[in-house]
């Protein structure tokens, strides 16, 4: 045990089941994000791999009105809580949420972190944010911290990250 953080093989027991997945409102448009996500992707195949379920983002006239964006967001909201499950570890990223450094994160996506839930499930919404439904049912809200990052990118570091916190768990050195 190190730093809090039970890393993979040293809980003397059968490790968790726990799953991680993604869901992303909206596509991954250029191809360097694409290639990116599909290099972290890769690498943790033979770890813990991510599942990745991509939502369609719902169209919003050039106006932007608030009320045609909330009822946009409530349409991605109603989507992104048709695929959680009821074990679900649902954890949202927005601008508000609670930022954590590296080691911290690992601990969140610990095999053993969430006994029982089955999956954790990170949750990406549109450029608009997600729907205030969604909120309501995330056990948790990260942030990468006060900066706005376009929404792909935001997907990119969120897979960097999980690669990392797999790293650090498995006390390999990618993390320094």
């Amino acid at each position: 045990m190190r730093s809090g953080i039970s890393l993979a093989g040293e809980s003397g027991g059968e490790e968790s089941a726990l799953k991680l997945a993604l869901i992303a409102v909206g596509s991954l448009k250029e191809k360097y994000y694409r290639e990116a996500c599909a290099e972290y992707s890769k690498r943790m195949a033979l770890m813990r791999p991510v599942e990745i379920v991509e939502l369609q983002e719902e169209p919003i006239p050039d106006e932007d009105s608030p009320h045609l964006v909330e009822k946009a967001l409530e349409r991605e909201g109603r989507s992104i809580l048709s695929r959680l499950r009821p074990d679900d570890a649902a954890i949202a990223l927005a601008p508000g949420g609670m930022a954590m450094d590296s080691e911290a994160f690992a601990g969140l996506i610990a095999p053993l972190s969430q006994p029982e839930r089955k999956r954790m499930v990170f949750l990406l919404g549109s450029s608009h944010g997600l729907d205030k439904a969604v909120y309501a049912v995330c056990q948790r809200i990260l942030s990468f911290g006060p900066m706005t990052f376009p929404h792909q990118l935001a997907r990119l570091m969120l897979l960097e990250q999980i690669y990392r916190g797999q790293m650090i768990l498995a006390g390999r050195r990618y993390h320094k």
